[in-house]
């Protein structure tokens, strides 16, 4: 496999969804893992039960950079990147490209999953919402609308 993208949080079930993953690549790594990480303005609920459009988020974005705000956002993406990363190194899995987006989780994930050419997208199959009995938002909208495999960590 050439391209995987493997997207992470700052959760625990992010470290199994990273563990199992570096279990089934471990004999034969893709030639690439793009580490995606998805920063959240103002924590999950203001993305997921508001409809922003594409200018609305835009301007959130760019009202927060430079923000003390930010700078814990960017920190905080940073160790989440870095520990994955470090982990995934130790574990023989070579060609790293760390990635960090800012917006809603699925749409974010979707989009560098096209732009990166992913063959598989490995995430978790519920974040720490649950707005569905077997499958959080974010998981089912991106198992929904892939244009590649998913593969759903439980």
């Amino acid at each position: 496999m050439k391209t995987v993208l493997l997207a992470v949080d700052g959760t625990k079930a992010s470290a199994k969804t990273v563990r199992t993953m570096a279990d089934l690549f471990r004999a034969a790594p893709p030639e690439r893992v793009v580490l995606l990480h998805v920063q959240q303005m103002e924590g999950a609920s203001v993305l997921d039960d508001l409809i922003v459009s594409d200018a609305e988020l835009a301007t959130l974005k760019e009202a927060l950079q430079g923000t003390e705000y930010q700078e814990l956002l960017d920190k905080q993406s940073k160790r989440i990147i870095e520990h994955f990363e470090r982990y995934l190194t130790d574990q023989g899995i070579a060609n790293i490209e760390p990635v960090v987006r800012k917006g809603h989780p699925a749409e974010e994930i979707l989009a560098a999953a096209e732009e990166h050419g992913a063959e598989l997208i490995v995430m978790g199959s519920r974040g720490e919402r649950f707005h569905s009995i077997f499958l959080g938002s974010v998981s089912r909208e991106v198992a929904n609308n892939a244009t590649c495999a998913v593969l759903l960590v439980k």
